[in-house]
């Protein structure tokens, strides 16, 4: 199980990759992830960067907490949630979350969890920049749909 935040944009499949390498891949059946991206666009406006923050030390923290209660949910080997935070542009990733299982119910259920329980959950601020230059920190999180 693992965990990072990253000033810096990152490649998903790379650091997928990366953390795979390093499991026993004998009784793992199943992967799922999920990547999240910056939109150019919220709540009707045009947005061109974002600017997220966290708690340092805190945040890892709730992170490995939402995992740790993913696993008391599904039979799951292994999983991996690496976060964005600083200045974003829109394409950029934000989020990725993997899930190795032996089953792929339970690898996708509890990639979801991650997902929706860290969004609600880990302590992160958002500032956006829209088009005409002005700034809004963004109030609430995107609904799963």
């Amino acid at each position: 199980m693992a965990v990072f935040i990253k000033p810096d944009s990152f490649d998903p499949f790379a650091m997928q990759r990366a953390h795979e390498a390093n499991l026993k891949k004998e009784s793992i059946g199943a992967a799922a992830s999920f990547i999240g991206t910056m939109r150019d666009f919220n709540e009707g406006d045009d947005v061109t960067g974002l600017m997220l923050e966290h708690y340092p030390g805190m945040t890892e923290k709730e992170l490995e907490a939402v995992i740790d209660d993913a696993r008391s949910q599904w039979p799951i080997d292994d999983a991996l949630i690496v976060h964005r935070v600083g200045d974003i542009k829109p394409g950029e990733p934000i989020v990725l979350t993997v899930v190795w299982s032996a089953h792929r119910a339970a690898a996708f259920d509890a990639c979801r969890f991650l997902m929706e329980a860290l969004k609600s959950r880990a302590p992160f601020w958002k500032k956006e920049t829209l088009k005409d230059g002005t700034h809004r920190w963004v109030e609430r999180n995107t609904p799963g749909y």
